[in-house]
């Protein structure tokens, strides 16, 4: 017999009863029934249940063993009483009797259980990440992430798509975030950059020939931490494609997710429809460029109709230029209560609150506007609002003003709240749609002209779009969006280096700094590059999804704190004064 098992603790069935056999494992319970002992034994397949009574030679040993030591045993194998089969394991019909035990790696007094799901503090679940990790969900999602990535690695090579490995160490690039930074021995005062994502490479293997080129990608980026989003690493599917065109991106991309959430999903509607959104559009009427189509209410700027109304905050606030009132539907949601409630929602997002308008019956049997808007603004403009959003008797509308940037978010949160409360958002379902026509360009805080999303994005119209304008420039450049997360975001590429040194310079990059920084692609350009784009797709948040999990730390193996702190492993550390003087380095100490 094995040294350590002639099965695993979920291969055992009926058709094993009455045979010699030996299983090893981790002690996820013991339960002692006077005289008779009970351990579920647990390894990466499964559960067992072995038990011994005062007859059996490992009585006494067992008796000793606690929760998490790793045991072996030598027993045989019994079927369970009918009353007492476990129908929700795959061991369920049987049970072994222990004849002999041996303690393979015992156990301390654990500082938080395997055994159940109890929530412990983030802090020690990640100091015992290994432990944390033992625990029925957690394993359950690795495996779900592991199963993920194979699939998309298999319906990448069926869409005739080709696996290459690009660099870790590399050239520091503007794209979006801070670069983590590695500093050179052999080049003292120069450092490397770890690359938030392929880009320049992945364009390169285009330009060298290598068509539909793809790879599952470890990104480095130097972030705050948010839920939805590590704060150090993360992987993407990560894929470019010569000769395309947006639509033919979009082809080849949607049945490989589909599918993965086809496969993954647990049963969960897969829609197969993914309507293309502008970016504008998706901020107007969800206050997001990543949406939430199951939330059925489309956000609509009515601001006519408070245009000289009697309602003085709005009306004056429409003097001003680039302002507008946007109105949030919200059916079935005609209560006061309801509708106060919303307001201090409002107001804990940081604004004074929404007004809002519900139409009720009247004690005449008509159906009346209600509300302080409604008395200040009239019967006549509330019933233009009410047809213009399709509304009834039992609806409610909430309204925003100002500049869309200022509010937009948060009107934004509120449709996601309306949409819960009101139990209008669907569940049981993932919906996707493609977020497209990005501008360009943004102004910052200061009003310099900047990027605002990959500054390697082909501008629509070309050339000559960037004499014009540049705030009105938009970009071959579309994110996909799931359930209100971003699942990818790509691009057209900007392959002629004359529209590259113009794109740059309207963000402030003279040619010597495009040269500078990505000299190597601007020379691969001038030999011959082929029109092409890709995207990527990010591993994390589609897991995420898939396990249902609202953080992404649930679905990474040993992921970092919200401080960007490895708990486990001690990271950062402070270096060896050894190590700062072979790289020639000085640690500033903080003032």
């Amino acid at each position: 017999m094995h040294a350590y098992r002639s099965h695993t603790c979920a291969a055992l069935n009926a058709t094993h009863v009455g045979q010699e056999i030996r299983l090893s494992g981790w002690v996820h319970r013991v339960r002692d029934h006077g005289g008779v002992l009970f351990i579920d034994l647990r390894d990466h397949y499964g559960i067992t249940q072995v038990l011994a009574d005062s007859d059996s030679p490992a009585f006494a040993d067992l008796e000793k063993v606690r929760a998490e030591y790793v045991i072996r045993v030598d027993g045989r194998v019994k079927a369970r009483d009918a009353a007492l089969v476990n129908p929700k394991i795959p061991t369920g019909e049987i049970e072994v009797y222990v004849t002999a035990m041996e303690v393979l790696g015992p156990a301390e007094e654990l500082p938080m259980p395997v055994f159940g799901e109890v929530d412990y503090p983030e802090e020690t679940r990640l100091t015992y990440r290994f432990l944390d990790l033992r625990r029925e969900k957690l394993h359950r999602n690795m495996m779900l992430r592991s199963n993920v990535v194979r699939s998309i690695r298999n319906r990448m090579w069926d869409q005739g798509f080709t696996e290459f490995q690009t660099p870790i160490i590399t050239a520091s690039s503007p794209e979006g975030a801070r670069d983590f930074l590695v500093p050179s021995r052999l080049h003292p005062g120069k450092f490397y950059a770890l690359p938030q994502a392929p880009q320049q490479f992945k364009q390169l293997i285009q330009v060298a020939g290598f068509d539909r080129y793809f790879q599952i990608a470890p990104c480095f980026r130097d972030e705050d931490p948010r839920a939805d989003r590590s704060p150090t690493d993360f992987y993407q599917l990560d894929l470019e494609m010569s000769f395309v065109t947006q639509e033919d991106v979009f082809a080849a991309v949607q049945p490989v997710i589909q599918g993965i959430f086809e496969e993954f999903g647990g049963g969960r509607r897969v829609d197969a429809d993914w309507p293309l959104i502008a970016y504008k559009d998706a901020l107007k009427w969800y206050g997001s460029d990543k949406p939430d189509l199951r939330n059925p209410i489309r956000m609509q700027e009515v601001s006519e109709h408070f245009r000289g109304s009697g309602f003085a905050i709005f009306a004056k606030l429409l003097e001003n230029e680039g302002t507008e009132i946007r109105a949030i539907p919200a059916p079935t949601g005609g209560s006061r209560k309801f509708c106060d409630r919303m307001n201090a929602f409002a107001q804990q997002q940081g604004l004074p609150g929404m007004g809002y308008i519900f139409w009720r019956k009247a004690e005449d049997g008509t159906m009346e506007a209600a509300g302080p808007l409604a008395k200040n603004i009239g019967p006549e403009r509330t019933e233009a609002i009410r047809q213009q959003l399709e509304l009834g008797e039992g609806d409610a509308a909430f309204f925003l003003g100002g500049k869309p940037e200022v509010f937009e978010a948060v009107a934004g949160r509120a449709r996601n709240e309306i949409g819960r409360e009101l139990k209008l958002t669907e569940e049981g379902c993932f919906k996707f749609a493609w977020i497209v026509d990005f501008p360009m360009f943004e102004k910052d805080d200061e009003g310099k002209i900047d990027f605002s999303h990959n500054p390697f994005s082909m501008p629509q119209g070309g050339m000559e779009a960037l004499s014009g304008d540049p705030l009105k420039v938009h970009a071959w450049q579309y994110d996909l969006a799931c359930n209100g997360y971003e699942l990818i975001s790509g691009g057209i590429r900007n392959h002629k280096p004359e529209i590259m040194y113009r794109a740059f310079e309207i963000a402030g990059y003279p040619n010597s700094e495009v040269d500078k920084r990505f000299g190597g692609m601007v020379k691969a350009f001038k030999y011959g590059a082929p029109p092409h784009g890709g995207c990527a797709a990010g591993i994390d948040r589609i897991v995420m999804l898939l396990a249902d999990e609202a953080n992404i730390r649930e679905v990474i193996m040993f992921p970092m704190n919200q401080r960007a702190e490895d708990l486990l492993m001690g990271a950062p550390s402070e270096p060896l004064n050894e190590q700062l003087r072979e790289l020639r380095l000085r640690v500033v100490p903080k003032d």
